[in-house]
């Protein structure tokens, strides 16, 4: 149904999301990992989420192959298809930035104006966008699923990276570069990012 349809209404609730926040005891927000496939996003995601937890963090990962088992089933990676199911996990990711909680969203995304899109749905400051830096050449050597290898066969048409372009963040709010610093590394520089911008602590 059209989310315009005049017979829909939004149903608040009584708690805000500073009620939550103040519960949690920590602000929300959305850290979106974009790069091509293989550069290590999904990794340093799981990785931030166990350190936040460490830190009595309520944080969650929206994983782009894990999102695909459910939420986006139905969809196929045509341009169409992949800028649905990047603004569905980013009305998903807005809908748990509300209820409090840090959500680690790992996608290719690789067009900057699906990324412009989903941040667009967020104020100002609820939304970092993190680029995953990494080769072409060093993604294809690691290969961890086996998917570039398929994409050079022609097994796998249109994807990101050999068959579709990928575009580069022009100004992303941190850059971690996956070839020069290991996950410890990295996670340490994002963790650092927070505390520096009292991400961490509610203002």
């Amino acid at each position: 149904m059209d989310s315009n349809n005049g017979n829909i209404a939004w149903q608040r609730s009584n708690l805000t999301r500073q009620d939550r926040q103040l519960k949690n005891r920590h602000p929300s927000c959305v850290l979106w990992f974009t790069g091509l496939p293989g550069s290590g996003k999904s990794t340093l995601a799981f990785a931030l989420e166990q350190e936040l937890f460490a830190r009595n963090v309520s944080a969650y990962v929206l994983d782009g192959d894990n999102i695909r088992h459910g939420l986006g089933r139905d969809l196929g990676f045509s341009a169409d298809d992949r800028k649905e199911n990047v603004r569905r996990v980013g009305e998903v990711s807005k809908l748990f930035v509300d209820a409090g909680l840090f959500v680690l969203a790992a996608l290719i995304s690789p067009n900057s104006s699906d990324r412009r899109m989903v941040r667009e749905m967020f104020e100002p400051g609820d939304f970092i966008e993190i680029y995953v830096r990494c080769s072409l050449t060093e993604c294809e050597k690691r290969d961890p699923k086996g998917l570039y290898k398929k994409a050079r066969n022609g097994q796998i048409p249109n994807f990101t990276g050999i068959g579709a372009n990928y575009d580069v963040p022009e100004s992303p709010d941190l850059v971690l570069d996956t070839e020069q610093q290991t996950v410890p590394e990295s996670v340490a520089v994002l963790i650092r990012y927070l505390e520096e911008r009292n991400y961490l602590t509610l203002r």
